[in-house]
């Protein structure tokens, strides 16, 4: 079998597309790679949304934790302090059991107990619980001649927070919250080692790689192909938000300019 073969047996295969059962023997370096190549794909998608989603949640959490409401406050301080005082593979275990539980009473909430979707909502909340905190550190790191210089315009409530406190926030996180991004899509290889199952095998690249690791005996290469797609998917990572952050710094002088600095996390 060729490795184009190899391509159109699975290279869709974590999606439930090509090759229903696994390679038992004889395994390649082609099949290795396209495999865990295609578990990626689970990984991409357990990220984008959770960033995408969380960007909203986290700026509203930002915003409450600075709200003058004490409710409000309360409410933003605690929801972050649970999500980042807790390790995402317990929120992971209790979510899957408390889905589990809620599917037992109300059937129509099913969905919930599957990896895409149950799974995705674990990563939206913690991702906005983190992000939310790098908001409200940058919400209060903005200089108050700026907003001083907002409300000599005339400009109060909304138009102020849209031209001048937004974007500025934005432009002082963003080297922090690209470091979460990236540690976030790392974070995704918990999701099918947690509660939530892998449906028909259907997993992600961590999962596959753990696959032929067990059947090989040899984890010296299955891991590395791992590590190789999750480099390649920060450079991604750092090259797009790179962009936004040049979007967003590019008024000011180029000493000014705050650049991304990739800075690792040794646990969640």
């Amino acid at each position: 079998m060729s490795c184009w073969d190899v391509i159109a047996d699975y290279g869709l295969r974590s999606l439930g597309i090509g090759e229903r059962l696994l390679p038992k023997s004889d395994f390649t370096i082609c099949q290795q790679v396209v495999l865990i190549g295609s578990g990626m794909i689970w990984n991409i998608y357990f990220g984008v949304l959770a960033i995408v989603a969380g960007f909203f949640l986290a700026t509203a959490v930002a915003l409450g934790k600075a709200a003058r409401s004490p409710i409000l406050r309360k409410l933003s301080e605690w929801f972050i302090f649970v999500f980042r005082g807790s390790p995402l593979f317990i929120q992971f275990f209790f979510a899957y059991f408390l889905f589990l539980s809620l599917k037992g009473v109300f059937p129509i909430l099913s969905p919930l107990t599957s990896a895409s979707l149950g799974a995705l909502i674990v990563l939206f909340l913690n991702t906005s619980a983190y992000t939310g905190e790098i908001f409200y550190g940058a919400l209060q790191s903005i200089p108050k001649g700026d907003v001083e210089a907002a409300d000599a315009y005339g400009m109060t409530g909304w138009a102020r927070f849209k031209r001048i406190i937004w974007p500025t926030m934005l432009r002082l996180a963003w080297p922090a919250y690209t470091n979460e991004a990236i540690f976030l899509f790392h974070a995704t290889t918990l999701v099918f080692f947690s509660g939530f199952p892998a449906s028909q095998q259907k997993g992600d690249a961590l999962y596959y790689a753990n696959y032929f690791a067990d059947k090989t005996f040899n984890p010296f290469i299955p891991y590395p192909i791992l590590a190789c797609y999750f480099i390649l998917l920060t450079l991604i990572v750092i090259g797009l938000f790179g962009l936004v952050n040049a979007r967003l710094n590019r008024h000011l002088p180029q000493g000014q300019k705050s650049k991304i600095r990739l800075r690792l996390k040794l646990i969640r």
